[in-house]
């Protein structure tokens, strides 16, 4: 186990497309993803791991340690290259393209001109503390499962997620037979709520609440306060 590098990506995005072929940002096209899971690399509120077997990828897991503040650096840093991979994976996909003018643009408009709400009172219940990180994906490749190479990348997400000030992790998994519901819930996760994809699927949101640090086997504090390394 140990950080991603650029050099995962194609993999990351060959997996990712067999693995979630409905996704959105799937069915945009290699280019757009790979650009897109790119910036789980480069971001500083992101994280991304991967788990090698005999020198290659068997599995991968990316995810964020603060949302808005990840958002914030994908827009200014890399909004416009976004933008191109888009626009070329929407030019070449009419059908595509007329769903997303559909269902998703109106959706992306309300969030980037939404205006800040007035500043209220403090509450007097204190809230979470830290930022809430979300496990966006994780998989492992078929001829390596059940070994427990996906619990282990959560369990090294997690930490980082604590040790980053995180007070919960939250993730999203299909309300379905195939979903990993269950897989979550026998490892602590407890159901927070439903919601639902602009193309109708059904999903569940989990979340898992931190506590004090818990550094898997071999891990230290790197010179970045903060940020976890591998050994």
């Amino acid at each position: 186990m140990r950080f991603m590098d650029p050099q995962h990506l194609p993999y990351v995005v060959r997996e990712h497309r067999r693995l979630f072929p409905d996704g959105f940002f799937a069915r945009l096209g290699p280019g757009f993803l790979s650009s897109y899971t790119g910036l789980y690399l480069t971001s500083p509120h992101a994280l991304a791991f991967i788990a090698e077997s005999e020198g290659r990828p068997v599995g991968f897991l990316v995810g964020v340690t603060d949302p808005v503040l990840h958002r914030r650096h994908t827009l200014r840093r890399h909004g416009g290259k976004l933008l191109t991979h888009a626009i070329c994976g929407l030019a070449v996909r009419p059908g595509l393209l007329l769903h997303f003018l559909r269902t998703r643009l109106p959706r992306y408009y309300r969030k980037l001109t939404r205006r800040q709400p007035p500043s209220s009172p403090p509450s007097p219940t204190p809230p979470t503390p830290g930022p809430g990180a979300v496990l966006a994906h994780v998989a492992v490749a078929d001829e390596a499962s059940s070994r427990g190479i996906g619990a282990d990348l959560i369990e090294r997400f997690v930490a980082a997620a604590t040790i980053a000030g995180c007070g919960r992790v939250s993730l999203v998994t299909a309300d379905s037979p195939q979903g990993a519901g269950p897989y979550y819930e026998r490892r602590g996760w407890h159901l927070v709520g439903r919601t639902a994809t602009p193309e109708g699927r059904q999903l569940l949101t989990y979340e898992r609440l931190l506590d004090t640090p818990s550094w898997p086997p071999g891990w230290t504090r790197a010179n970045t306060p903060g940020a976890p390394t591998v050994r």
